[in-house]
């Protein structure tokens, strides 16, 4: 198990590639992009880590907690391992804390990609984690996590995939970081905003939405490519909220076309 400043991190790839750090959503697990790497890993030097209070890593949180951490961890593990730049894919929490970083350290980002991102919170995913904390809340752990591939995964691919998820499901009880980390991380994901402030990142930002992703829709994504100056927004039309595990294929091209470009 390697380890560096309380982060779990595993790195993959050839030791010469282009640094590239995959950075995933709420759950914070490096697990997350096992469709992906394969494809991603094959000419570039990938850093996977779990976010602080997630999976394998340090599960002592501040008080509070803002994407400005999730950035900063970042950037630690790019101090502690050598990579004086990076590009970044990050997934939802994993995007805005792509941009975050980008804000803070200009000259350490090489490019990124925020996959179902935003610039600042949308109604309907306020709405939708309202829901989900309500459920942790008042029903467990267990009904939260039942609940959460609806909330990432298109129906059909739902049906079709019952029984992985039935078999994920004891997994992730035994992992849950607990209700006060969640708590904690989906208020730092509501709190962020940086609307008015990105128009320096659109050059070497590309924003990937699916179409079909009813967790944070392809709308706030329209929103955040304008706030980076109008940049392309690369639009799958199929696959949900965790559209890199639902159409890997599709998602890796898109994305390894933008890092080559």
């Amino acid at each position: 198990m390697a380890e560096a400043g309380g982060l779990y991190y595993e790195l993959h790839g050839p030791e010469d590639g282009p640094r590239l750090i995959l950075s995933s959503g709420l759950g914070g697990s490096a697990s997350y992009w096992q469709p992906n790497l394969a494809g991603l890993a094959e000419r570039h030097r990938v850093l996977l880590y779990d976010h602080r209070g997630t999976g394998r890593s340090d599960r002592a949180l501040p008080s509070t907690v803002t994407v400005d951490h999730f950035a900063d961890d970042m950037l630690m593990l790019m101090d502690l391992l050598g990579s004086e730049r990076a590009s970044i894919v990050g997934h939802a929490a994993g995007g805005v804390a792509g941009l975050a970083l980008g804000l803070k350290a200009p000259d350490r980002l090489e490019k990124l990609v925020v996959v179902n991102g935003w610039a600042s919170a949308d109604p309907h995913f306020l709405r939708c984690f309202e829901a989900r904390l309500n459920l942790l809340r008042h029903a467990g752990v267990e009904p939260f996590l039942r609940a959460q591939p609806i909330f990432l995964y298109p129906a059909p691919w739902i049906s079709k995939h019952g029984a992985e998820l039935d078999a994920e499901l004891p997994l992730q009880i035994a992992s849950f970081p607990g209700r006060e980390t969640m708590e904690k991380r989906i208020a730092a994901l509501a709190a962020f905003d940086a609307r008015g402030t990105l128009a320096s990142l659109g050059g070497r930002t590309l924003v990937l939405v699916a179409d079909d992703d009813m967790l944070v829709p392809s709308t706030a994504g329209e929103l955040l490519a304008n706030e980076l100056g109008g940049v392309e927004l690369a639009a799958i039309d199929w696959g949900g909220h965790a559209v890199n595990v639902t159409r890997p294929q599709a998602f890796n091209h898109i994305v390894l076309n933008f890092l080559g470009s």
